[in-house]
């Protein structure tokens, strides 16, 4: 947000509190003025806080010193010399730091006179730049004009150093109205007619939804998202409609489909696949957004998050990450599952994990996917130690499999497909347990001692 967005009395405080600093205060006055700003940020009270009441500790005035100074190379030896040479230096001081305080102060009066200009010229921009998240860009104009610059003839000069370039002056408001545009990545500076406003973005996110309830390619749909995202990055816009498309792109992404149409439409060779590598940008910008504030679907994506580490047996960030959640969250119903796979997972406890598995809340299940085979054999392996024979229709309902064919088919791709009974039907077939221990153990090895993850941030 630019300081054009800020309360006229938060403006004149803010000039106020610099005006009042010397070199003897100005970071500890500068870091509780950043402070006190962000405070009232976060408590949403910058347009109803008294700020010409507001007094910073650091810049109240202290008591004088009572240690003496030498105030020259020559000292008077009558008591009345030295009254008179410590009344003079003392002076001298004072109109020095005068002097100071009124250049400081003049230097902030044609600021303010070139920021009421220029709100004159942009008054027709006003509503889109609003869009962006409240607080993102606030602290960034009092970092630049508290920041004394060693560029330049004049030190206090907010923009003297080239290093810092004002981020507000170079935002783009796009002025395109198409509501669909493929994605291209950017090779040079963006063109506010090849971008599109605020408004706009939100008629083509309303119409993203309805295309993928009616079963659009996902191709497509993810070029349109990410097309989308692009805008809005561009345009530096960050709220609760950032979020939304975020959302909508990462739950896209873990609904995937890969196929051609004829393919989909024949009802074959459909494969469901997760776009990992789009979920996981998706969820790391999530991440992100959330901690600015910004309200959105915050438990259920933590929830997300957490059965990813599970998948990535991230366990040092998974235990850091639980470690941070709040009470309330733990009671959200997606958190509490997401925690109650984790301790199955960690325990070993198969018959919880798949309970789990097959109830899991919203689109945990999808995620759930990616590391399911890799608990099968885990659990396979322990089932095979602990018993002698497991009949088929036994291991489809405890690992829970669709159907018998399905279980069949995942014995045979790990090599432990050997039944005391081979010729029987599917149903009546018994695994022989301490033929296949040995294999299901090397097969574990073999496929799920290494996690790849497509898109990791």
């Amino acid at each position: 947000m630019s300081s054009d967005s800020w309360p006229p009395q938060l403006k004149e405080w803010v000039a106020k509190c610099l005006g009042q600093m010397n070199d003897s205060n100005r970071t500890e006055a500068q870091a509780e003025l950043r402070q006190v700003i962000a405070d009232a940020f976060t408590a949403k009270t910058l347009w109803t806080t008294d700020w010409a009441g507001v007094q910073l500790q650091s810049l109240t005035p202290k008591p004088p010193p009572t240690l003496k100074r030498k105030i020259s190379e020559y000292q008077p030896t009558g008591k009345k010399a030295k009254k008179a040479a410590i009344k003079n230096a003392t002076s001298t001081l004072d109109l020095g730091d005068q002097a100071t305080l009124n250049r400081r102060a003049e230097r902030f009066q044609r600021e303010h006179e070139i920021e009421r200009q220029k709100n004159l010229r942009i008054n027709g921009s006003q509503s889109v730049l609003r869009a962006n998240s409240q607080g993102v860009h606030l602290l960034n104009r009092i970092w630049r004009a508290d920041s004394p610059s060693t560029f330049g003839s004049n030190p206090d000069d907010p923009e003297a150093d080239p290093n810092v370039p004002h981020w507000d002056r170079h935002t783009i408001v796009g002025t395109s109205q198409e509501l669909f545009k493929d994605y291209l990545r950017l090779t040079s500076e963006p063109r506010p007619e090849m971008i599109r406003p605020y408004h706009v973005l939100q008629r083509t996110f309303t119409e993203l939804k309805i295309r993928w309830r009616q079963k659009f390619s996902y191709d497509w749909i993810c070029n349109q998202f990410k097309s989308l995202r692009q805008d809005l990055t561009v345009q530096r816009i960050k709220n609760e409609f950032t979020v939304e498309v975020y959302e909508m792109h990462a739950r896209c992404a873990l609904e995937s489909v890969s196929g051609t149409a004829s393919d989909i439409q024949s009802g074959c060779c459909i494969v469901f696949q997760v776009d990992m590598v789009e979920y996981n940008q998706c969820q790391a910008m999530l991440k992100s957004l959330y901690e600015l504030g910004i309200p959105g679907k915050v438990e259920e994506f933590t929830a997300y998050r957490i059965l990813m580490l599970l998948h990535g047996r991230n366990k040092s960030e998974l235990n850091l990450y639980v470690g941070q959640l709040t009470p309330q969250q733990k009671t959200h119903q997606a958190v509490r599952h997401a925690l109650s796979v984790q301790r199955a997972v960690s325990m070993s406890n198969y018959h919880k994990l798949f309970k789990e598995y097959v109830d899991a809340p919203n689109m945990g299940a999808y995620i759930m996917d990616h590391f399911i085979d890799r608990e099968r054999a885990k659990a396979l392996m322990i089932m095979t130690k602990a018993y002698r024979t497991l009949t088929l229709a036994f291991i489809q309902n405890e690992l829970a499999f669709e159907t018998l064919t399905e279980t069949l088919s995942y014995l045979h791709t790990h090599g432990v497909a050997v039944f005391t009974n081979p010729s029987n039907p599917d149903r009546d077939k018994v695994l022989d347990c301490r033929a296949v221990a040995p294999s299901i153990a090397q097969a574990y090895e073999g496929k799920y001692r290494k996690v790849a993850i497509k898109g990791a941030v």
